[in-house]
């Protein structure tokens, strides 16, 4: 708005210039032609040499006069010129404000620091400013490694989505975690004209690790120092930004900037905000050789041409061992040796105003960057402590950071109007299997569920797992909502070993899970717990789905398929890894089930072993599974022979059959078909008989349900008529694709289902 407003008081001062001037031009003129208040005529004719008023005096006037008429021309044409400019100017502005271009704001940037020739080439222009195009698309580099990184890459991501009105490339450097994280995340978050590659960090450790770093980021932390050979060739430009930024306006502002770059400038960089490169911090501090105040590399601008063919690669590297003879360690990472160059080389870099990386680290100057909220552009969180950084306005800060951390990441989906978009095959394959479903049928919904893509962010907390040298290892397989995060310390302290869990949450809730978990002893100690969160969408809890995600990123040959609300017994982990070497698991196809049984009490005091839980169940403390409810759904397992049974026994598959077992990593998945409430393990069980499965009855193993209200999605089967009749018809579908793939085998599945 200020932009407009001074380019429409530009343009009626050049407007009135360019009326007036003219016009008292005249006026001087025709009084100049009068002498003692009669006219002086200007006439050949009448002014002859011999006529008496024509004096040499007159004649050096009218010379004088006929050059400031051409000069008045001269100024007449300079008018209209930058009249043009004005109009053309406000011309672009107006199609900005439409989305169509977006113009470089003026900076202020702190430049005490700098020296002449960096002023000088920093300066503003009173030109056309330079735009970014609707549909020129923006590069972004980021360097990404581990679990935790991958979280502060979304929120970062976010942010610019958020803002952006151009098409986006994002080139990540990142590990195998963060790229498996990362692949995953943005595969199901199908964001139009957002392109990701990936560039393998570990690849590029050996052009970095010959230079000591002391900084937290690690190796990492070098990365940046070598984009000019790990990014494309054909790139030539691109913004390099830190994990821990947030902005708050629209990059292609950021973008615009290169146009500005002039000479020998391939570096656009903020100044450093805090005291660090003056040497003053503390008795002793040496830090590494700077400009003035130094620059910050939380944010760069590099012309990645130009830096390549300045053999940007030599001059660094030479730098460094340099100072590495001296200094003997980086103290700030990338940022020491950046600073090391630009020392020598002053010339190379431009100084971008201070708001397009306000540093959030403890002393510094970064309140001087802004007087208002919209000065901000890019706020950085540059410091160990994070959101607890020390700054006066850091509570603003805090909440407009913690706005993108908890925004819902599916209202991002937005199409950009206008700008055409790469063919997605995924995209494409979704569009035509949603076009197909009849709208009016009513059971529409459940059956667009069946394809609705989740954002999925797999790994959400760190994890490690050291796998077993027998090979004999078993993963317990769960799925859950933020209702049932009670349950997650007690499943720790039942089953020690690896856990795969699929959490369904929103933006916020995922923060609020985290938060919890960050909060609790027992979850911060266990690495080998790996937490998946599938971002809610849709009507329906997508049980199956959750299941299928929490399956596939398991990391051992085996998997225990339970449930959030089941405590296994104490010693089960243990206990599976003997069994499945017992019955030859590897060799063949079994699903060992392991018994369910439940408990009507929030209190209980867990049953230690076979002979206490058969004792409880004489007592009415402990029942079989559903024994009131569902009988069917674990009546197979012939509890009344377990109670006896000292060796595994065999068990065949009856209709509406639904156990809990142990099965090889290799399993089919379940049917996505079914969501909510009802048929969603009955129909997998029956996948596994369809696939020869043997069901075999693990005699020393239980695992008791405990207590909990009603899900949502039970209280709907129960309550709407509907809900029931399109599960009937999801079921009938589900038997005739069964029918299909296995043939005359699953007619019994046909005949059991009539017979029940």
């Amino acid at each position: 708005m200020l932009g407009m407003c001074r380019g429409r008081r530009k343009f009626l001062a050049a407007s009135l210039t360019l009326l007036f001037v003219p016009a008292i031009t005249w006026i001087y003129l025709f009084a100049g032609s009068f002498e003692d208040g009669k006219p002086v005529s200007l006439s050949p004719v009448e002014a002859q040499p011999h006529s008496p008023r024509y004096t040499a005096t007159s004649q050096r006037e009218r010379e004088s006069l006929e050059i400031r008429m051409r000069e008045v021309e001269e100024e007449n044409r300079a008018l209209r010129k930058q009249l043009s400019l004005v109009q053309s100017r406000g011309l672009a502005h107006r199609r900005g404000n439409h989305s169509k271009t977006y113009s470089m704001e003026e900076g202020t940037g702190d430049s005490e620091s700098l020296r002449a020739g960096i002023v000088a080439g920093n300066s503003s222009e009173c030109g056309q400013q330079p735009a970014v195009e609707k549909c020129e698309t923006i590069h972004v580099a980021i360097v990404c490694a581990g679990y935790n990184a991958s979280r502060d890459v979304v929120t970062l991501v976010k942010s610019v989505l958020f803002h952006r009105r151009n098409p986006l490339h994002f080139h990540l450097i990142a590990d195998a975690i963060a790229k498996q994280i990362l692949a995953t995340l943005f595969q199901t978050w199908m964001v139009p004209a957002v392109r990701i590659d990936f560039y393998d960090a570990d690849e590029l450790k050996s052009e970095v690790s010959w230079i000591p770093n002391k900084h937290y980021s690690g190796i990492y932390g070098l990365m940046k120092l070598v984009l000019t050979k790990t990014l494309p060739a054909n790139l030539e430009r691109v913004i390099v930004l830190d994990t821990d930024i947030t902005f708050a306006t629209d990059i292609a502002e950021l973008w615009a900037v290169f146009h500005k770059f002039k000479g020998q400038q391939v570096l656009g960089l903020v100044e450093n905000q805090s005291d660090w490169y003056l040497g003053n911090l503390w008795k002793n501090h040496r830090p590494w050789p700077a400009l003035g105040r130094g620059y910050n590399t939380g944010v760069i601008l590099l012309l990645l041409d130009k830096l390549r063919k300045m053999k940007w690669e030599q001059m660094w590297r030479l730098t460094a061992e340099r100072e590495l003879m001296s200094m003997l360690s980086t103290s700030l990472a990338d940022q020491d040796i950046f600073n090391a160059v630009i020392k020598q080389n002053p010339f190379l870099v431009y100084q971008l105003p201070c708001f397009w990386n306000v540093q959030l680290s403890d002393h510094t100057r970064s309140e001087q960057c802004y007087r208002d909220v919209s000065d901000l552009k890019v706020i950085h969180w540059n410091s160990p402590k994070k959101l607890r950084v020390k700054n006066k306005h850091v509570e603003f800060f805090r909440n407009l950071y913690l706005t993108f951390l908890e925004y819902d990441g599916n209202l991002l989906r937005r199409e950009l109007f206008g700008c055409p978009s790469e063919a997605d095959v995924n995209s494409e394959n979704l569009q035509k299997q949603l076009s197909e479903l009849d709208e009016d049928d009513m059971c529409y919904e459940f059956r667009r569920e069946r394809f609705t893509v989740h954002r999925t962010h797999l790994y959400f907390l760190h994890y490690e797992y050291e796998s077993t040298p027998d090979n004999t290892d078993v993963t317990l397989v769960a799925q859950l909502s933020m209702d049932r995060l009670q349950m997650l310390e007690a499943i720790c302290k039942h089953w020690e070993g690896p856990i795969s869990l699929a959490l369904y949450l929103s933006d916020a809730e995922a923060q609020q899970f985290l938060r919890y978990a960050q909060g609790s002893d027992v979850l911060m100690s266990r690495h080998n717990v790996g937490y998946h969160i599938v971002y809610k969408e849709g009507q329906f809890y997508p049980v199956n789905l959750l299941r299928n995600v929490a399956m596939k990123h398991i990391s051992t040959p085996y998997m225990f398929l339970s449930d959030i609300d089941f405590l296994p017994m104490y010693g089960l982990y243990e206990y599976l890894r003997k069994s499945v070497v017992q019955l030859d698991l590897a060799n063949t196809k079994k699903a060992l089930i392991v018994p369910a049984f439940e408990t009507l009490r929030y209190r209980l005091s867990f049953p230690k072993s076979k002979a206490e839980l058969l004792s409880m169940l004489d007592m009415g403390t402990l029942f079989t599974f559903r024994y009131h409810v569902w009988t069917k759904g674990h009546a197979p397992t012939n509890f009344a022979k377990w109670r006896t049974a000292t060796t595994p026994y065999r068990v065949e598959w009856e209709a509406d059959f639904e156990p809990y077992v142990v099965v090889r990593q290799d399993c089919p998945e379940y049917d996505r078909r079914f969501v909510g409430f009802g048929w969603n393990k009955v129909a997998h069980i029956m996948e596994l008989d369809a696939q020869e499965y043997e069901f075999t009855v693990l005699p020393n193993a239980y695992m008791i349900h405990m207590p909990h209200a009603p899900s949502f999605d039970i209280t709907k089967f129960r309550s709407n008529k509907q809900y029931r009749i399109c599960l009937k018809t999801l079921k009938e579908e589900f038997q005739q694709d069964m029918s299909r793939r296995y043939g005359f085998a699953a007619l019994k599945y046909l005949t059991a289902e009539n017979n029940s």
